[in-house]
């Protein structure tokens, strides 16, 4: 891997990762048009830049991080509460990542169940966005969350073990269920985001980051997560005004758009 394929991973990865589009399928799709070959350093290195992407969301939100903080030292109740529900939401993909990563890395880290679940999830944003519309009241502030929804929330987050589906729109969609205003549920997404991916980036190091650094190098994992903040921090502030007055359809047609091309792509004989 070259610096500018290195570079431009890492900007595949930060402009993805919070917005509901998946950045794992982006990613893969982006390896195979490089060349880069598919397997455990490769998928390594995607979750491994995934830690300029904490570090943007941490940046961008920081005084609820400050709140997280206080409530991680009994300072502030509605930290605290916040820290519970996060840690709740966390724990049903945690568990069943752990149990099933390798089968999971073996048979759905292609191409073609990535764009299954691309089309699967533009379609069920398109209905999300329709039920946002319809619905009466705004929903529940952050502040408001509760145990029980952060669980449902959790229980969501579960889908996005497939590849494609968007552990941002699984989030975004348990928290509209849940009762959450959007913007609510698009910065619950977020935190929850943080201490996922944190969880995936350790585990990750700790089981192929010696294979990934000898395959790959360090000076490419630096580069790769350093774009990955930037561009990162871009879109989770343009993520947060866009929500402020519009829906989510946009990013429905755009998966449904790109699994379209990308299936026509893989049925005239292109990637795998």
């Amino acid at each position: 891997m070259d610096p500018l394929e290195a570079a431009l991973l890492g900007l595949v990865e930060g402009l993805t990762e919070y917005l509901p589009v998946s950045s794992t399928g982006h990613l893969i799709l982006t390896q195979r048009l490089l060349g880069i070959e598919a397997g455990e350093a490769a998928n390594s290195f995607s979750i491994a830049i995934q830690g300029g992407a904490i570090l943007a969301v941490l940046f961008a939100l920081r005084e609820r991080t400050r709140q997280l903080a206080a409530g991680l030292v009994g300072r502030d109740g509605v930290g605290q509460r916040l820290c519970v529900a996060l840690l709740v939401a966390f724990v049903p993909a945690a568990a069943l990542g752990l149990a099933f990563d390798d089968w999971i890395e073996a048979r759905l880290f292609g191409l073609v169940p990535i764009v299954a679940a691309w089309a699967v999830g533009g379609v069920g944003i398109l209905v999300l966005s329709r039920w946002l519309r319809a619905r009466r009241s705004g929903g529940l502030g952050l502040d408001e969350l509760r145990w029980k929804g952060a669980l449902a929330i959790g229980l969501f987050q579960c889908l996005a073990l497939w590849p494609g589906t968007s552990r941002s729109l699984a989030t975004l969609a348990g928290g509209l269920l849940a009762g959450l205003s959007l913007a609510a549920a698009v910065e619950f997404s977020f935190l929850l985001g943080v201490l996922t991916l944190g969880a995936a980036s350790s585990y990750a190091a700790l089981k192929s980051g010696a294979v990934m650094l000898e395959t790959y190098g360090l000076a490419e994992l630096v580069l790769g997560w350093l774009v990955a903040f930037g561009s990162a921090l871009i879109a989770v502030r343009w993520l947060m005004a866009w929500v402020r007055t519009r829906d989510l359809a946009l990013f429905g047609w755009y998966r449904l758009a790109l699994a379209f091309v990308v299936g026509l792509w893989l049925w005239s004989g292109g990637g795998t």
